[in-house]
């Protein structure tokens, strides 16, 4: 079987592509590959690294700030049609599979008028606009969240869960302390609760702030935090810290290579709402604060939380209130263990841990009732 794969732009996007790849290779060993990306993004390097071909399209979003400058948007958006559809014809899928994306919503179109079954994968619960725009060209659309028939046809919808790394349950506390203590210069020790900050790769502005100015007080309050800033505020933050006294149980790093030895050792996270970090949140049953990024498309992460939320699985704190909530809710939290359990209880149960599985099978599926 053929499999045509498109989508990117960012790792939210990449990441479930690249899983889906890997659970259609397990099950069809025999099968056969190819990527479609967007020119210039993230995924034209990560997908290579992961093992899998993949072609670039010169396709772009649209300017909404500055509408003039859409004329050569749309040329390349005309470009990248008969460039996919080429790229069709000439690889000739079983089934076409988008995950979201600029690239997605040309591979996908050009799949379905060439009578390729489509299947979309949709990692939000405020479903994206590319594959909203393909809903009527799918024939089946993977879900992570409930009531997406105010996006998609409800006859279309399967509940497969967001994939993640298989790789995040096999994390070690004993490992991550040790770690941290050798290469931080910090005093961890198991047993004392654990805060785990996390802003993406490049770093979530609102919540850095948020936590530098809280610096002195976590420093003081009796628990041990890793504070993962990303790469754009990292500097600053670093320079906060060394200003700060006997900050022996903080970690602040640009990037975590550990993650799974880090989720290990968290009694709570705190956390953007993105789809890719709140599976692995729930996949792993952990306490979170999640605090939305107001800079997304429809507002899309607040849609997230609030399906943990009103699950009584996480605690929302907002953009504009975190500088006075945030560390104040983490601390009086991150010592409660009455309430910790509840929200670990009630995100494992929101868990998905074969949801790669599951698309692969839906994938197949597709590919089989074609052939």
């Amino acid at each position: 079987m053929k499999y045509l794969i498109s989508g990117g732009g960012t790792g939210g996007h990449i990441f479930p592509a690249v899983s889906i790849a890997n659970a259609l290779c397990m099950q069809d060993p025999e099968a056969d590959i190819l990527f479609v990306g967007a020119l210039g993004r993230m995924e034209m390097e990560r997908v290579p690294e992961a093992g899998y071909r993949i072609v670039g399209l010169p396709v772009r979003g649209f300017n909404r700030a500055q509408p003039w400058k859409n004329i050569s948007v749309l040329f390349d958006l005309w470009k990248s049609m008969r460039m996919a559809k080429k790229i069709v014809r000439d690889f000739r899928p079983d089934v076409a599979v988008g995950v979201g994306g600029y690239a997605s919503g040309a591979a996908m179109k050009v799949a379905a008028q060439m009578g390729i079954p489509v299947l979309l994968q949709e990692q939000n619960g405020f479903a994206g606009v590319t594959n909203k725009l393909l809903r009527n060209d799918a024939a089946v659309i993977c879900v992570a969240y409930e009531g997406m028939e105010r996006f998609f046809p409800a006859g279309k919808i399967v509940f497969t869960g967001n994939p993640v790394r298989q790789d995040l349950t096999m994390g070690s506390s004993e490992r991550a302390i040790a770690f941290f203590n050798r290469e931080f210069n910090v005093r961890f020790e198991e047993g004392v609760p654990t805060l785990l900050i996390i802003g993406g790769s490049l770093g979530a502005r609102t919540i850095n702030e948020s936590i530098a100015d809280a610096l002195p007080r976590l420093a003081e309050s009796g628990i041990q935090v890793i504070w993962q800033t990303g790469k754009t505020y990292y500097d600053k933050c670093r320079n906060a810290l060394d200003a700060v006294f006997g900050a022996e149980n903080i970690v602040c790093t640009p990037f975590l290579h550990n993650m799974p030895d880090c989720y290990a050792l968290a009694d709570l996270v705190i956390s953007r709402a993105g789809a890719s970090s709140i599976s692995e949140i729930c996949l792993l049953g952990k306490a979170s604060i999640l605090v939305p990024s107001p800079n997304v498309a429809e507002d899309h992460q607040t849609h997230n939380a609030m399906a943990l939320v009103n699950r009584q699985a996480a605690v929302l704190v907002k953009d504009a209130d975190a500088g006075k909530a945030l560390v104040l809710n983490a601390l009086t939290l991150i010592n409660d263990r009455e309430k910790l359990g509840l929200l670990e209880q009630n995100a494992a149960m929101l868990g998905c841990p074969d949801s790669a599985d599951r698309i692969a099978q839906e994938v197949r599926k597709l590919a089989g009732a074609r052939k």
